[in-house]
């Protein structure tokens, strides 16, 4: 029997073993179930919705709509180094998305044929570099903490970046993406003006709509918060007339969408989610109706749909499974993650910076658990190592980024972030 219908048997064999071993019953084992499908109704509730299905459009947009040439000519394996880093990782800097909206954004430009190291810088600095996080954690952990998180985090998504490129890159040149991945050429190429716009607006949508609040509850952060749904109406009205007039949606498509899509915000206030899924709805339903580029817009979007929604999903709860959340401990008991975090030694930071690695962050989730570990004997290199490697993985973003680079480049770039991580945090714990 092949090799790999060997691996097939011995990973069912060991799923059967699992279901018929599990200690039904038992409070731990219920608990953990429960953590699961807890932090996976909540995921559904608020990052589908709000962060997953903006992500989708503007991915398969780029897909439809960005002229291939110039993403090789900023972002591709033969564009200038600093050029094709430096978009890549002011880019993941302006969007600041958890490391599960990122995604699709990251499968986007890399389809496209943009370079491996710029697509890495892009995919680590999304939810790496979030201002609000970065201030959060220099109110509650420390000034240094919080400088050393912001700097750390531009500078590692350049450097994992160049490494994995400097690893896939050294025989001849980085591999295409698989055959199923590659993006058809582009119908016409649009003005620069209209990506702008139209890219933009939707960025602004997707920014605005998952705006945090800040723990202050006072200042110009939180003022963004308490009125960021009537900046998300304000950026969403003139992307309508974008889509209108360069675009071709159909007006009275876009009018009828605007009032219902109105009439609920005003219906249901406390759920603004509502509304916001019926607009993203309503124009999925009419990219068909816009001319070819708008059929692939759509095509392209529900192949990131399909690709990327179950993994995480499956991978969310997963997380949940085993590591719990702030509120409950999962299978993995929470006193072993606090020993294994414990001090300021080299097993503390890799320890860290391994559970920073597949447990999932809600965004600004992370300070909160790093005070309380901190309080527990998590000495500060630890602390640095978990903010450096939490927010940029977990469980649920790997095996997404498996299904997108493979089983080797997932793999390399899991321990380029670890190895980092547990790197900075010794070096941040014998300066301080």
């Amino acid at each position: 029997m092949p090799r790999r219908e060997w691996i097939k048997l011995v990973a069912l064999a060991a799923l059967f073993l699992g279901v018929y071993l599990l200690p039904i019953g038992s409070p731990s084992v219920e608990r953990a179930v429960g953590e699961g499908l807890r932090l996976t109704q909540w995921y559904a509730r608020e990052h589908v919705i709000l962060c997953l299905l903006p992500a989708f459009l503007i991915a398969g947009a780029i897909a439809a709509y960005v002229d291939k040439a110039a993403v090789l000519k900023y972002l591709g394996p033969n564009a200038g180094k600093s050029a094709a880093y430096g978009v890549g990782a002011v880019s993941g800097c302006i969007l600041a998305v958890c490391s599960c909206t990122v995604l699709p954004l990251f499968a986007g430009i890399y389809r496209m044929g943009a370079g491996l190291g710029p697509s890495i810088a892009f995919l680590y600095a999304g939810p790496a570099i979030n201002v609000l996080a970065v201030i959060l954690t220099a109110r509650v952990l420390g000034v240094e903490i919080g400088l050393a998180r912001g700097v750390g985090a531009v500078a590692f998504s350049i450097l994992a970046g160049l490494t994995m490129a400097m690893f896939f890159e050294r025989k001849g040149g980085e591999k295409q993406p698989p055959p199923a991945l590659v993006t058809p050429e582009t119908h016409g190429a649009r003005p620069l003006h209209q990506l702008i716009a139209l890219f933009g607006l939707m960025v602004a949508v997707l920014v605005f709509a998952n705006w945090s609040g800040s723990p202050d509850a006072a200042g110009l952060w939180h003022a963004v918060h308490a009125g960021k749904w009537w900046i998300t109406a304000a950026a969403a009205i003139p992307l309508a007339l974008v889509l209108w007039k360069w675009f071709g949606f159909p007006a009275l498509g876009l009018a009828g969408a605007a009032a219902l899509v109105g009439a609920l915000a005003l219906l249901i206030p406390g759920v603004p989610s509502i509304a916001f899924a019926v607009a993203v709805v309503a124009v999925c339903v009419m990219m068909p109706l816009s001319g070819e580029q708008g059929r692939e817009w759509w095509s392209q979007t529900w192949e990131y749909a399909k690709l990327i929604t179950p993994l995480l999903i499956g991978g969310v709860f997963a997380a949940g499974l085993l590591l719990g959340s702030a509120r409950q401990p999962g299978l993995v008991p929470a006193a072993w993650i606090e020993n294994a975090v414990g001090g300021n030694g080299v097993g503390a930071n890799l320890g860290a910076s391994v559970v920073g690695a597949f447990m999932y962050f809600a965004t600004l989730t992370e300070v909160p658990i790093i005070e309380r570990l901190v309080g527990s004997g998590m000495g500060k290199g630890p602390a640095l190592a978990l903010l450096l490697a939490g927010p940029a993985l977990s469980l649920p973003s790997v095996l997404v980024i498996r299904s997108i680079l493979g089983t080797k480049k997932t793999l390399v770039y899991v321990i380029i972030i670890i190895v980092g991580s547990t790197l900075a945090g010794l070096a941040y714990g014998a300066l301080f």
